[in-house]
């Protein structure tokens, strides 16, 4: 699934590495999901759970826009029942300081608003 740049990907190009960025990791959860799954491997389902409230739909669409931005490797295991994991690539795993500083100001900004009542 690796190689093609998504449309949305190809159009921020022109304009500027903030709007790559945004393109490629813009969008319902893809943060979250890329946070999960830098401490390594992690099946379909806990990652599910870890996530929080997102279909099936939505979690499964944001991953395959991951894996086809070579942010996220899908590993499919000829068992059965079948068993799926996924874990970051390289580039996937350069984005950790980015992420925990987001989780970082995230929490202080939520402790903010709480301290405002």
């Amino acid at each position: 699934m690796e190689g093609e740049v998504r449309p949305s990907v190809r159009r921020a190009m022109t304009v500027c590495p903030v709007e790559v960025s945004i393109a490629v990791l813009g969008g319902s959860w893809k943060m979250t999901i890329v946070k999960h799954l830098l401490a390594g491997p992690v099946r379909y389902g806990e990652l599910r759970r870890r996530v929080g409230d997102v279909t099936p739909r939505v979690l499964t669409r944001q991953l395959r826009e991951l894996e086809q931005d070579g942010i996220v490797v899908r590993h499919a295991y000829p068992e059965v029942p079948p068993r799926v994991d996924y874990t970051l690539t390289a580039t996937g795993q350069g984005l950790r300081g980015f992420v925990t500083e987001l989780d970082r100001w995230g929490g202080e900004y939520v402790a903010g608003l709480a301290e405002r009542g």
